[in-house]
């Protein structure tokens, strides 16, 4: 009897964190999976938006949940769910422009500084610091002035001033996966420099990479939406989520939905990417 009482607590104790851990993959997987569905949906926003999200209809000021609007339409009758489809699309797609580009030169930036290390690692780390003491939303800014406002500009002035984050990341990975034994081998037995680094110092370096780029899409979102709200995205009546909010917000009494819309698929986008690049980061963190 003692022997009992005494095994199956600790039975207990082996299969809770087992049961939890199971649990926790599923979900990561599922949100996993709402992340690849939304991606889905900005690809095909153009198949899935029931009609052209720049041409008026016949309605006017039809709220939402109207026969054949389930979104309801905005003050000159452009249905809603279009243009919040083909937003989606817009904000999707800028946002990993963004993230590629910043990925693409600040990883660079980073193995370069790590490998090499010495006065090379310290004149790419200070210009690094010289761009992460600018204000990166108002350089962006003051770059679209200079540039003209467009989207396409809106995105250099972005991408001109994200990568230096990245840069510190991978430098600091880069380092590390430097000082490993098999690293130090290679090194060792003769190994080329560009050999080194491209089998087997980056493909360490690529799941840092592939977390860090997960989690940080759901900021260039706010941020391009934040940017779009102050006049600096796509230009009327181009379908936009932060510019068709800052373009009706006036009609919030009148037509609540109008500006809303837009400004929750903001949010949902938004919160789905930040909670699918904490489930990718948990799921690679298992596999380790």
């Amino acid at each position: 009897m003692s022997a009992s009482t005494e095994i199956a607590p600790r039975r207990l104790g082996l299969k809770a964190p087992s049961f939890a851990f199971r649990a926790g993959s599923r979900l990561n997987l599922v949100i996993v999976g709402l992340l690849i569905l939304v991606t889905l949906v900005a690809v095909f926003a153009q198949v899935l938006a029931p009609y052209d999200p720049i041409q008026p209809l016949g309605g006017l000021n039809l709220a939402p949940g109207s026969p054949g609007h389930i979104l309801g339409t905005d003050s000159i009758g452009r249905d809603m769910l279009s243009r919040t489809l083909w937003g989606i699309q817009t904000s999707w797609f800028a946002s990993l422009i963004i993230v590629a580009s910043g990925l693409v030169i600040g990883g660079a930036v980073g193995v370069f500084a790590g490998v090499f290390g010495g006065w090379v690692d310290n004149l790419l780390m200070r210009f690094t610091d010289l761009f992460l003491a600018l204000p990166g939303t108002l350089v962006a800014i003051a770059i679209v002035a200079a540039l003209g406002y467009s989207l396409e500009n809106t995105l250099i002035g972005i991408a001109i001033v994200w990568w230096p984050y990245y840069a510190r990341i991978i430098r600091g990975e880069t380092k590390a996966i430097a000082s490993r034994p098999h690293v130090e081998a290679a090194r060792l037995a003769g190994t080329s420099r560009s050999r080194l680094i491209f089998r087997h110092i980056v493909p360490g370096v690529v799941p840092t990479a592939i977390v860090t780029a997960s989690l940080d899409i759901g900021n260039v979102v706010l941020l391009l939406a934040g940017l779009s709200f102050l006049g600096l995205g796509q230009a009327a009546p181009a379908p936009e989520l932060g510019a068709d909010t800052a373009r009706t917000l006036q009609q919030l009494l009148t037509q609540w939905w109008v500006p809303v819309i837009p400004g929750v698929a903001v949010l949902l986008l938004s919160l789905v990417v930040n909670v699918g690049g904490d489930a990718i980061r948990n799921l690679m963190n298992s596999k380790r």
